[in-house]
């Protein structure tokens, strides 16, 4: 066992692990609660048997996270509306984002069983040995490999295949909020795919559309009516990057949301609105002084 603190060493590793619950449960509360039992868990255990700290935090982490899970899935299976990931804002996230997983591929892992999101973040993202996977999902090697290779096929996909840096990022995001806040859907039209999709998230706490809007002429009859009924109601708090996308803060019609855009070809291909306040904890924290 190493000579360093207890409570220091666990520090190191705070920050790792709370990427990784995050990435298992879309949930940054949920995730910080996760690495708050890890770290009772690791105060409690007899750490003179523990040789490799790091393995046996991301064995207890991923436990953890796996029990969470099963009735994570079950709330989602009666949640009001559409559920989208809880943002990640940067800077203040930075911690949280040291891997290059989107908001597109943490909607993609929502496709997977909880074992194989489980088996893919581990190898794929966290670099963690086959073995020590399988002794942590109690599978095979063979098992976990299979898992792994069948969570990668699925999430292939939803890989990026446009990098798009800050700076063009920041244009096309200051393009939409110009052609939607001035009902230009001439602009806006040029801005959007043909199979643009709009996902938003209200939780049932606050007005958001119940199911995702897919296609381009859907989507500007939209914004003409929303832009009709209410105007400019859009109050830009801060550009940003919201779970490694282009985005920006806001108050639409006093209600605090992120929007996030995925771009393909200088596009925009999804939109992604995140309104209910259950999960802008962090985000109100962050933008508390600009919301007078």
């Amino acid at each position: 066992m190493p000579t360093v603190p207890a409570t220091e060493l666990f520090e190191t590793q705070r920050p790792r692990l709370l990427r990784l619950a995050y990435r298992m449960l879309g949930s940054v509360t949920e995730a910080e609660d996760v690495v708050q039992e890890a770290w009772l868990r690791w105060q409690r255990a007899d750490r003179s048997d523990i040789d490799r700290p790091a393995a046996w935090l991301t064995r207890v982490v991923s436990r953890l996270c796996l029990d969470v899970m099963k009735s994570a899935r079950m709330r989602r299976e009666t949640y009001a509306g559409h559920w989208l990931p809880e943002p990640l804002v940067e800077p203040e996230d930075d911690e949280l984002r040291a891997d290059n997983l989107t908001l597109t591929l943490m909607l993609a892992l929502e496709r997977l069983s909880p074992l194989e999101r489980a088996a893919f973040l581990l190898h794929d993202v966290f670099d963690v040995p086959l073995s020590e996977i399988a002794d942590t999902l109690g599978r095979e090697k063979a098992a976990v490999r299979q898992l792994a290779s069948r969570a990668r096929r699925n999430v292939q996909a939803d890989q990026p295949r446009y990098a798009v840096d800050r700076q063009e990022g920041n244009r096309i995001v200051h393009a939409f909020l110009d052609a939607t806040q001035t009902g230009d859907i001439d602009r806006l039209q040029s801005l959007l795919t043909e199979g643009v999709e709009i996902h938003s998230d209200g939780g049932g706490k606050v007005l958001a559309f119940p199911n995702v809007i897919r296609g381009i002429d859907r989507a500007l009859k939209l914004y003409e009516g929303l832009f009709h009924k209410l105007g400019p109601a859009q109050r830009v708090l801060r550009l940003t990057r919201i779970d490694g996308l282009p985005g920006y803060i806001s108050l639409y019609n006093g209600v605090l949301q992120t929007t996030a855009f995925e771009i393909r070809a200088g596009r925009i291909a999804a939109i992604y609105m995140i309104r209910n306040p259950d999960k802008l904890t962090h985000v109100r924290i962050g933008v508390e002084d600009r919301l007078h």
